[in-house]
């Protein structure tokens, strides 16, 4: 298992926030990866994802607030203020740019932290999640409505918050806050998402909690498609933004599919043109 080259808390905007870094953020030719992990989630839930990225760039990793190691406060919980957290971290480290991964709801923080903060995020990588509220299905909103304390007794979600806030009360307000985080999500416009200046790319599975025709649209308002390549059925240039759905995958399935992503997102924050077969 890779180990980070540092650790520990900051003084982030109130927060006392985890983080962990792994190679070295000033020595690197390539730009850093922020990932965000997704809701519930602490920087142990990508693991595999730090494991794969490390060794060919460095790699940010951090606790929202209330998640992880990061204890919550009576600070009020919104995507843009989770993003402004993000940005004020990477600043923290003295970071002037970072590509920025995150997965469902850390997604739509990456999605906030370029729109509220373009000039620290060079490529954003939207994994299993939305821009907008109807891009889940209902039934995922209704799952959130009915989690209770009692569902989270004894997971790690329940473990780690205990560690370091061990009043059971307190749980219960950091899961109401989620609650009322995840099921309201957020409503970013067409025109905030054709707005955003970094290259994106769309990732989903095909059994995910957000509808496939909402990553379509994700991929859409990004720039994607090309007329150029559709019509000599080779690509000439890097793509605006790219788009993959992988079958037969859920979405807590997706966050277990590293070995099949991490090529394809490398590619991608490489500006790596796809080959073209020798076919004529």
């Amino acid at each position: 298992m890779t180990e980070p080259s540092r650790r520990g808390h900051l003084p982030i905007n109130g927060l006392s926030l985890y983080h962990e870094v792994y190679g070295d953020l000033g020595g690197a030719t390539t730009s850093p990866l922020l990932l965000i992990p997704g809701a519930f989630m602490a920087t142990g839930s990508m693991t595999s994802w730090v494991s794969a990225f490390a060794g060919q760039r460095a790699v940010i990793i951090f606790d929202q607030q209330g998640h992880g190691r990061t204890p919550d406060t009576s600070r009020a919980m919104s995507y843009e203020q989770f993003a402004d957290d993000a940005a004020a971290l990477l600043r923290a480290l003295e970071v002037e740019r970072a590509d920025v991964m995150g997965y469902s709801q850390g997604g739509g923080v990456a999605l906030q932290l370029a729109i509220r903060h373009p000039s620290l995020v060079g490529k954003l990588v939207s994994l299993s999640a939305t821009y907008r509220k109807d891009g889940w299905y209902p039934s995922v909103l209704a799952g959130i409505e009915g989690l209770d304390a009692a569902a989270l007794a004894g997971t790690p979600v329940e473990t780690a918050f205990k560690e370091h806030t061990p009043d059971a009360s307190a749980f219960d307000a950091y899961l109401a806050k989620m609650k009322v985080l995840n099921i309201d999500d957020q409503n970013i416009s067409d025109a905030q998402m054709r707005s955003i200046s970094a290259p994106t790319m769309v990732i989903v599975g095909d059994a995910d909690g957000v509808k496939p025709e909402h990553a379509v649209a994700m991929f859409n308002l990004r720039g994607g498609g090309d007329e150029d390549a559709a019509a000599s059925g080779v690509l000439q240039k890097v793509p605006a933004a790219r788009l993959v759905i992988l079958p037969a995958t859920s979405h807590i399935g997706i966050s277990g599919e590293a070995a099949v992503l991490v090529p394809m997102v490398s590619a991608f924050l490489d500006d790596v043109v796809p080959a073209t077969p020798d076919l004529f």
